[in-house]
């Protein structure tokens, strides 16, 4: 039989029981028809031997912000700044540069990626920001994607200093002793700024998919689970799905997408009385479109709900003060019984639930809302999730075990971020951050995830960071205990990660009849003593390469 494609290695690593190494592997049709010795006498097409390399399951990226990220791409990079005249000179530089260019006129003045831990905790001033922009509408994204920073102009263009302003739920406008803004805009206020400037247009977000999912192929990304989109501050567009379309057709889409629809996009439907777990009523999208709806490139996911804020910002709902920042604890969006009508009107219309909850007093709502569901509903096509899962309390992560379900703590904010995570809780509750061995030992399970761009999407270095939970500083967060072996740090990003986003049965797993999706590493990641120095040679999918280092001969 001739086949499209053999592959060998040193190690092909299948994270499968019944085989779980290889040294040669067959593709046919884009998908795995055999290994070793079920391929004597079959032939291919193209048969690359890439020697002492490592072959592994294809990383799954269970919670990320493609859209977002591939837009920001063409933002003014704020991260590389230290101290707030070097930002200010930087946005002087792009606020010429716009002024210079016939094209520049009424655009706006975009940046991305600032954190306050490069300026001494400090933010950008007012004042400063109008003298470097005038009228020109500004918008700045922090890091955490819960928070902005903008100008007078622009609030000015938002309503926000009009008399009677009202903050929207969900967020704020923050202001000073005196009542002026500051320039912060918090989570669900972001709208204000962000209503100026959707929809984006399709041809706008397939681009950004384009250059953003280009270069999840070079670090070896196969899938991903696009974490909010269609509506609230996350989304880009009502009609985003159709981008995702027309990337997939155009060749312009690099990796496999599941999609979380936000929860303010789905709407009331009516149906038969015996539908909808036998009320006729949900909160769901035409036609019967629900979760797991869709084809092996482009699916709809869990509905995402937003349920606090974020631990960088202050403004993920925890139980006790935050250090240093007394009688503040965060908040959360909206009230409990608000989210109760609708979390249940959307699970019993059939949508499984991504409850993003970072401080305790979220996890404590979330866990709430998911066994409220499971019992009056039973169980979704897909798992209950919760996003970051940041600050758990003990009894947190055994009621998570009792209710089957996932987690994804992100491991790879814990070398840039941890630092200043561990500052804000203090060492009593640093043992609750992004908690990884106690989740593995309660049976919890954990979808790896970068939540790009709030970190970045380099999965071995999210992987050497689960294993030892090492800061910028040195600091083993959470103590050298909560870290993951090198195989379980694999499995977050293949088979758990899989099992999360309900697609074990396609991926996650190099096994006969699966896609054929799979990366190819300079060495194995079980036996590096760096996964986070490997390096990723090529990346497959459906038996096609969407990166090669160095393009072999076909």
């Amino acid at each position: 039989m001739k086949l499209d494609l053999i592959v060998r290695a040193r190690d092909i690593v299948t994270m499968a029981e019944e085989r779980p190494s290889a040294a040669a592997m067959g593709v046919f049709h884009g998908r795995i028809v055999g290994f070793d010795e079920e391929l004597d006498g079959c032939s291919a097409t193209r048969e690359i031997d890439y020697g002492p390399a490592a072959i592994v399951p294809g990383f799954i990226d269970a919670h990320c912000h493609t859209t977002w990220w591939g837009l920001g791409l063409a933002s003014v990079d704020l991260s590389p700044a230290r101290g707030l005249e070097e930002l200010y000179a930087t946005l002087a530089a792009e606020a010429a540069r716009l002024a210079g260019d016939p094209a520049g006129a009424g655009a706006w003045l975009n940046g991305t990626g600032f954190n306050h831990k490069h300026h001494g905790g400090e933010y950008p001033d007012i004042e400063r920001l109008d003298e470097i922009t005038g009228d020109r509408p500004l918008y700045l994204r922090h890091v955490s994607g819960h928070l902005s920073i903008t100008n007078t102009a622009t609030l000015r263009l938002a309503g926000a200093l009009e008399p009677g302003f009202a903050d929207p739920v969900g967020g704020k406008v923050v202001r000073d002793a005196a009542g002026r803004p500051t320039g912060v805009v918090e989570e669900a206020a972001q709208g204000l700024i962000q209503g100026m400037l959707l929809p984006y247009s399709v041809p706008q977000i397939v681009g950004a998919l384009d250059a953003a999912t280009s270069r999840y192929a070079r670090e070896g990304i196969t899938s991903f689970t696009e974490a909010g989109i269609g509506g609230g501050w996350i989304g880009h567009s009502p009609i985003e799905v159709e981008a995702y379309r027309q990337a997939r057709e155009s060749g312009r889409l690099h990796a496999r997408a599941q999609l979380m629809p936000a929860l303010d996009v789905l709407g009331e439907i009516t149906a038969h009385a015996s539908d909808l777990a036998g009320t006729g009523r949900g909160r769901g999208l035409d036609l019967g479109i629900g979760a797991g709806f869709g084809d092996e490139w482009v699916q709809l996911g869990p509905v995402k709900v937003f349920l606090d804020g974020s631990l960088l910002g202050v403004t993920a709902a925890v139980t006790e003060d935050y250090c240093g920042h007394p009688h503040a604890s965060g908040y959360l969006l909206d009230e409990p019984e608000a989210y109760r009508e609708r979390v249940r009107s959307a699970y019993r219309a059939g949508w499984p639930l991504a409850l993003h909850a970072i401080g305790d007093a979220a996890i404590d709502l979330a866990l709430d809302l998911i066994e409220e569901c499971r019992e009056r509903y039973g169980m979704n096509r897909l798992p209950n999730r919760i996003e970051h899962f940041g600050i758990a309390r003990p009894e947190q992560v055994r009621r998570a075990a009792a209710l089957e379900v996932a987690v994804t703590p992100q491991a790879g904010f814990i070398g840039p971020l941890g630092d200043q995570f561990a500052a804000l809780v203090g060492p009593e509750r640093e043992g609750w951050l992004y908690r990884g061995r106690s989740l593995v030992d309660a049976g919890v399970l954990i979808a790896g995830s970068s939540d790009l761009p709030v970190a970045d999407n380099n999965i071995r270095r999210g992987m050497q960071s689960a294993v030892d939970r090492r800061t910028e500083l040195g600091r083993v967060l959470g103590g050298a205990g909560e870290g993951l072996t090198a195989e379980e740090a694999l499995r977050t990003h293949t088979e758990w990660a899989a099992r999360a986003t309900g697609t074990l049965a396609e991926r996650g797993t190099l096994e006969r009849g699966k896609l054929a999706d799979f990366v190819v590493l300079s060495g194995s990641p079980l036996t590096a003593p760096d996964i986070a120095a490997l390096e990723v040679l090529a990346t497959v999918v459906g038996g096609s390469h969407s990166y090669e280092a160095d393009p072999r001969p076909a």
